[in-house]
């Protein structure tokens, strides 16, 4: 029994070591890190810029010599017969003579190399190829700026969460002392009773609250690890604190930053949409150019009526080939003109998109500031707040206990103080996440 006592004990202690180690620190800094090399869709769009990097290799490689080579093998189960006037051989005018030309079997190899020499569109491709690949830069870096926010927003939530909890536990513990108090008091038949109920009506919404966030924090914590690029079970720790980030990201100056609309990545990615749309238009010009692509081939023919093919014996024909292919485009009646008006205008609406783009990022930036820099106003004005519904729901329990002012009244002061608690928290997850805003749109991200 002792041994096996022992081995639980063991067991237990084994488990709660092994829990220990799988469990992850984080601080902000380190989760965004971690993020950006394991969330999924930041490794995918890293997976883009390498299918990009293939993409362009393989428009390159289109206009480089390609070899190519052919096996055939032929095999009449019954060769054709051709009819030949028979007085070529001698014999009389109107008759025919049945003829098969050719043997039974024939095996041919042969070997093409084809390289382009002049083609319009390929040069276009090769441009495009260019730019694709900038587009998918730029994909990736709008991305890693999503990512990043989108890690501070789930860290701030998870803080939100904890913070929450914690003050709604000693918000809990205080009410309890409070309602004991109260009922011994009216127990003492001091107090009335309406009292002893309307502490009971608020600790009973404060319990209800703190149920409910604690439901919160287990969801925050998941969606925190999904934004990591982790199972939605792994044990996370974060080690930054809400009062700590905040006091990080209450950086004033980043108000007066330059606003450089060009810096943005929508502006990057409207830039190389415009950019595109004049490849295209340019390709669509070019397919009136004539193609230019030479050749040259080689191979060898054997011929048998039996498979001799593999045999020292076997004689084979060789034949070689240099040849030269102009196709000169004359007549499409209307289309390339078509296509090259519609190419032209897709290319004006990019034109306008860059602008509306520019437009709207200048709107944009100016409304992110006045956002981060009222949060950081907003925080103060909390901060303030908070204390001052301290100091009176304080003031209402003394008086409360000491008969001067109604439960109703201290419940009033207790309910103004849970409100004001949270609106102090939500202020400084605002400064966080608009300071995130801010630095997305300007894409002005601190190195570290």
């Amino acid at each position: 029994m002792r041994q096996s006592l022992m081995l639980l004990v063991l067991l237990l202690m084994a488990n709660i070591a092994f829990s220990q180690e799988q469990s992850q620190s984080f601080t902000l800094q380190e989760a965004i890190d971690f993020a950006l090399e394991n969330n999924r869709t930041a490794k995918n769009a890293i997976r883009d810029i390498e299918a990009a990097k293939q993409q362009k290799w393989e428009t390159t490689a289109t206009g480089l010599p390609q070899l190519s080579a052919e096996i055939g093998y032929q095999n009449f189960l019954k060769q054709q017969v051709s009819l030949i006037p028979a007085e070529f051989f001698g014999g009389n005018a109107g008759e025919f003579a049945e003829v098969t030309f050719g043997t039974k079997q024939t095996m041919s190899a042969t070997a093409t190399l084809n390289q382009k020499i002049f083609d319009g569109s390929y040069l276009v491709g090769l441009q495009s190829a260019k730019v694709f690949l900038e587009i998918s830069k730029n994909a990736k870096e709008k991305t890693d700026l999503e990512v990043r926010k989108t890690v501070i927003n789930a860290y701030g939530n998870v803080l939100l969460a904890e913070e929450s909890v914690q003050i709604l536990e000693r918000n809990i513990t205080v009410l309890k002392k409070n309602l004991d108090e109260t009922t011994k008091i009216y127990e003492n038949g001091l107090e009335e009773e309406e009292s002893v109920e309307q502490l009971q009506i608020t600790l009973s919404g404060v319990e209800s609250n703190l149920n409910n966030t604690t439901r919160l924090k287990t969801l925050a914590y998941q969606m925190f690890n999904i934004t990591l690029g982790l199972d939605i079970n792994d044990q996370t720790v974060l080690s930054n604190n809400l009062i700590e980030l905040t006091v990080q990201n209450t950086v004033l100056s980043l108000l007066d930053a330059e606003e450089k609309v060009e810096n943005s990545i929508d502006y990057k990615i409207a830039e190389n949409d415009k950019v595109a749309k004049e490849l295209l238009l340019k390709l669509e010009k070019s397919k009136a150019l004539p193609t230019i692509n030479a050749f040259l081939n080689g191979g060898y023919n054997g011929n048998s009526d039996k498979f001799t093919f593999t045999n020292s014996s076997q004689k084979w024909f060789g034949t070689s080939l240099l040849g030269l292919n102009m196709n000169i485009p004359i007549f499409s009646s209307g289309m390339r003109s078509a296509a090259t008006q519609r190419a032209r205008i897709n290319l004006e609406k990019a034109e306008d998109d860059l602008t509306e783009t520019q437009q709207k990022l200048s709107l944009q930036i100016a409304s992110a500031k006045s956002d981060y820099k009222f949060s950081i106003e907003d925080y103060e004005n909390k901060k303030l707040n908070l204390n001052l519904a301290e100091r009176i729901e304080k003031k209402n329990q003394i008086k409360f206990f000491e008969g001067i002012a109604s439960s109703f009244e201290l419940r009033q002061a207790q309910t103004q103080l849970y409100a004001t608690q949270q609106e102090f928290l939500q202020s400084m997850l605002d400064v966080i996440n608009k300071k995130a805003e801010l630095e997305t749109v300007l894409n002005e991200i601190p190195k570290n």
